[in-house]
């Protein structure tokens, strides 16, 4: 047998009891003890061959500050360490990479180095190894050692992936918890001075920024966030997103054309508008845009032929019905006192055009002039309000503006237009915005 040979009793057996050994088993047990001890006193120096190879070869650990390169160095010592542990001690089935090489380091340092990086300094430090095999090995142990070398550099790499793999996994949910946490303060418009620090956090720097809101569909939240997250990567958009409920909600950075951008995001929403809030500088006033979508969400199902994508902007009497008094303040400010301003003329054209069903001639009876005169007016009205008074959905909005205009007009009678074109400043009251009323009333 082979245990009464001569010399049997200087190869450590991997078998055991058994009396067939592993192919990976014969492996170990034939690096030589004196290979080992060989290798026990070269610990040191191959270490600190690594290192010094390391800042030959790699300009990255170069630039790393000192501290990062200690803690890389340590990891090369512990790595040779390691890998003379477990050819020193053959019963060990694999080597322990993951807790006695990588648990050296701080957990920091996966931030630091990345899994690219890792596998270059592992690189490095194998290299260093292999090219002092015929130095560190006994007579005729230069194979055993070299296939050693390979086996444990498999070792190595598989616990590399396990730690970057771990480190991934907890950042991920780190990062969504963070996520759906940024999008709630959003909504609830509660947002402080620590939305800049998640922001950073979640590596958000895009400007401006647009809120689009829909209904989800039936799909897990997770799988959701991920499709958006790969449609976000590719538009080369920033993104936020939370599901809540029944409603999805996206937060897209960088977009130069907010329709466009919401309309390709569109087919991730489930069945049921999609509307899009208005542009907003940054993320930090990210709230009034998901607000004033919500409100267009809700009052969406008015307009039941509603563009899919559509502007919040563009359901401005839906939302104004629907009792949003952000969407009445802009139909007040931006439409009925810019007619008032202008003087009776124009408001008393539209009041009139209106009540006689968007009719020219009609209009131009009433009011005792030439149907020309009639187009020429309404034609500024669209100037004026971005409104067009011969298109339904014009007038619509028009019509609600101005109503909106009288009644808010009748409850504040103190802010009165002082002359053609000038107007009293508005009081500190909630009806500040929208109280005008016409000169040629009074």
């Amino acid at each position: 047998m082979a245990a009464n040979q001569p010399g049997a009793a200087n190869q450590p057996s991997a078998a055991g009891p058994s009396n067939t050994a592993s192919p990976s088993d014969k492996a170990r047990g034939r690096v030589r003890a004196a290979t080992v001890r060989r290798l026990e006193r070269a610990m040191g120096s191959l270490g600190t061959a690594a290192v010094a190879s390391m800042e030959q070869r790699l300009p990255w650990f170069r630039a790393m500050s000192a501290e990062n390169r200690s803690w890389v160095g340590l990891v090369a010592q512990a790595g040779v360490a390691a890998f003379v542990d477990w050819i020193k001690h053959p019963e060990k089935e694999r080597p322990a990479v993951t807790g006695e090489v990588f648990g050296t380091a701080p957990r920091e340092l996966t931030r630091a180095v990345s899994l690219l990086q890792t596998v270059e300094m592992v690189r490095v430090v194998i290299d260093v190894v292999e090219s002092q095999v015929s130095e560190l090995a006994a007579p005729d142990g230069e194979a055993e050692l070299r296939e050693a070398v390979l086996r444990y550099t498999r070792e190595v790499a598989f616990g590399a992936a396990h730690v970057y793999a771990r480190a991934a996994e907890a950042r991920g949910a780190w990062d969504a918890r963070l996520e759906a946490l940024v999008v709630d303060e959003l909504v609830r418009g509660e947002a402080g001075d620590s939305l800049h620090s998640w922001s950073s956090s979640l590596r958000w720097s895009s400007s401006p920024v647009v809120a689009v809101v829909g209904h989800a569909d039936d799909s897990e939240p997770e799988a959701v966030m991920e499709e958006l997250r790969a449609l976000a990567r590719r538009n080369r958009l920033d993104l936020l997103a939370g599901v809540q409920g029944h409603r999805l909600i996206v937060l897209l950075g960088g977009v130069p054309d907010p329709l466009g951008a919401a309309a390709r995001f569109a087919g991730r929403f489930g069945p049921g508008p999609v509307v899009i809030g208005p542009a907003v500088p940054d993320l930090q006033s990210a709230s009034y845009s998901v607000r004033v979508a919500l409100a267009g969400l809700r009052a969406a199902p008015a307009w039941q032929d509603a563009p899919r994508p559509v502007s919040a902007d563009d359901l401005l009497p839906e939302r104004a019905l629907d009792g949003d008094e952000v969407a009445r303040k802009k139909l007040v400010t931006e439409v009925y006192e810019p007619l008032l301003r202008s003087g009776s003329p124009l408001l008393d054209t539209l009041s009139s055009y209106l009540e006689q069903g968007l009719s020219l001639e009609a209009t131009a009876r009433i009011l005792f002039v030439h149907p020309n005169t009639v187009r020429y007016r309404l034609r500024r009205i669209a100037e004026l309000t971005g409104h067009l008074p011969f298109d339904g959905r014009g007038a619509f909005a028009l019509q609600i503006a101005v109503t909106l205009g009288r009644l808010s007009a009748r409850r504040t009678p103190e802010n009165r237009v002082t002359g053609p074109g000038t107007v009293a400043p508005p009081s500190s009251g909630p009806q500040s915005a929208a109280a005008f009323t016409n000169p040629h009333d009074s």
